[in-house]
């Protein structure tokens, strides 16, 4: 076969697909124009930074990618299934087989102990193993000591450390991190990040992670820059997680 031969592989889908996606909120004021027109395809395994000035949509836009907020305008299409044709049971559904979500305020229940928060979603789904997994999660982010003890009795680094293994947990194909380490101090920050990096890695999680923090944002391949509601750039970084 001759060495010029094109490739006519097919390309494989993109995991996540948002196309012409809005989102416009009610105020005393007014509508409110959040998102304006969101075009974005990213792939499988990629790591993603998304930063932009306060109020440029970096949190509405992980918001309407998880299902947490309906768009109002646009499509958007994860490994395929187009949102707008799930109910709310079906967002749920898709979330606890696909979607780990990691939130600055850690989001954790206060009266369950970490084994019991880092359960939940696989309790949800019904899982039988539920605990022993949520244990085992527990001990990759190295918190095999702390199983029964509530969030109050964590650090705030604990605390997070948490939440990652409950994003982790079952599996999912994304994970959405929203400003995970802005509640932290320094230190704690730089190794909670390494933990998120390297458990995503270990998976191959497509990781889309919102942050005002540069340095941060430049260990991702791929930098999204938000203003006013728009994707003004999209950049290959020479970020470690090629």
């Amino acid at each position: 076969m001759p060495d010029c031969m094109p490739d006519t592989t097919p390309a494989a889908a993109p995991l996540v697909r948002l196309e012409r996606v809005e989102l416009t909120l009610s105020s005393a004021a007014g509508p409110v124009n959040i998102l304006r027109g969101i075009d974005l395809s990213v792939a499988h395994g990629e790591a993603i930074s998304v930063v932009g000035p306060s109020g440029s949509g970096k949190t509405s836009l992980m918001m309407v990618i998880a299902g947490l907020e309906r768009q109002t305008g646009g499509r958007i299409e994860i490994a395929g299934t187009d949102l707008a044709g799930l109910n709310e049971d079906g967002l749920a559904g898709l979330r606890r087989e696909m979607i780990g979500i990691v939130f600055q305020n850690f989001h954790l229940v206060p009266t369950m102990t970490a084994l019991e928060n880092v359960a939940v979603p696989l309790e949800l789904g019904r899982a039988d193993d539920a605990f022993e997994r949520a244990a085992a999660a527990l001990g990759r982010v190295g918190l095999d000591h702390r199983l029964r003890h509530y969030p109050g009795q964590l650090s705030g680094g604990e605390q997070q450390r948490v939440a990652i293994a409950r994003a982790f947990v079952a599996g999912p194909s994304l994970l959405l991190a929203d400003e995970p380490t802005g509640n932290l101090d320094g230190e704690t920050g730089h190794r909670v990040i390494e933990l998120l990096f390297e458990l995503a890695a270990q998976a191959g999680t497509t990781l889309l992670l919102v942050t005002h923090n540069t340095a941060l944002a430049a260990k991702c391949r791929r930098g999204l820059v938000l203003a006013d509601g728009r994707i003004v750039e999209d950049r290959v970084t020479a970020g470690s997680q090629a």
